[in-house]
């Protein structure tokens, strides 16, 4: 048995198609883990969902582009420039992958490894980041999911408290589960640099790196961040490498940290967040 992790897709499916290929991937025994944004921005996001809901052995953790289709089916947020989610929405089993995306969790604890779309709050002990994503997706699997959608969006809270409200605590759990890059030198989640590295304004810091950081005791593999491109951390592997933005997909073997990817045949977006 093997497992993998796959980057960022972004509906780009001709690309999945040919990393999954190259692993070689066999349903019965291998397992496959998507970490988040399945959709958007590519060119066949509904190709991608159909084939992610129907494939033994494929898991999903929820991205920020996941959860912005569900908020637009639900008719709480509306396209942004360079979305390419209406062929979803207007598909004739777009209740049941919809109905399937939010049954997803935004965590997955193997017990070595820990894969999540964007990252884990450096305050965050592992058992709170599981508490914390558990109760989000509780919220996504209910009933009541699109009153939780509707309070989902915003930078605040910056920080995680006890004394939060449960609309707040959830909203800072999606933040760093799904949209997290760089936290102040004080822990606080900093939304709103995306870009390099090496041109961050001075007082913020990639998640990762804050010397007082939870030990998680655990890989943490990670998507989300394609500015960041392939990171091969001793803690934390990023492997999103923009295949929406002309990169390719990367696929990485959990087991031994073998790499697998496919160039991107397009440049299918112009770079942006």
């Amino acid at each position: 048995m093997s497992r993998y992790a796959i980057g960022d897709i972004q509906g780009c499916f001709t690309e999945l198609m040919a990393v999954v290929e190259n692993l070689a991937f066999n349903p019965q025994n291998d397992q496959i883990y998507l970490l988040g944004d399945l959709v958007n921005r590519g060119p066949s996001s509904l190709a991608t969902l159909r084939w992610a809901s129907q494939t033994q052995g494929v898991s999903v953790v929820l991205g920020n582009h996941d959860l912005h289709l569900l908020a637009m089916f639900a008719g709480l947020a509306q396209a942004k420039p360079g979305d390419t989610l209406q062929e979803v929405i207007d598909a004739p089993d777009a209740a049941n992958l919809l109905l399937w995306l939010r049954q997803q969790p935004l965590l997955i604890d193997l017990g070595d490894v820990l894969l999540v779309h964007a990252g884990i709050s450096p305050c965050w002990s592992l058992e709170t980041a599981k508490l914390a994503a558990k109760e989000v997706e509780n919220a996504l699997q209910s009933e009541q999911w699109k009153d939780f959608m509707a309070v989902m969006y915003g930078n605040q809270p910056a920080e995680w408290s006890d004394d939060l409200s449960a609309a707040d605590r959830m909203r800072y759990s999606v933040n760093c589960l799904t949209r997290m890059r760089f936290v102040t030198t004080g822990g606080a989640l900093q939304l709103k640099y995306k870009g390099e590295l090496e041109q961050a304004p001075a007082g913020i810091k990639p998640w990762f790196e804050l010397a007082n950081r939870q030990p998680l005791n655990r890989q943490v593999i990670c998507g989300h961040w394609s500015a960041l491109g392939l990171m091969l951390k001793e803690d934390v592997w990023a492997i999103d490498t923009g295949c929406v933005w002309g990169g390719a997909l990367t696929a990485i073997c959990i087991d031994n940290g073998q790499l697998y990817q496919a160039a991107a045949r397009s440049e299918y977006q112009a770079l942006m967040d």
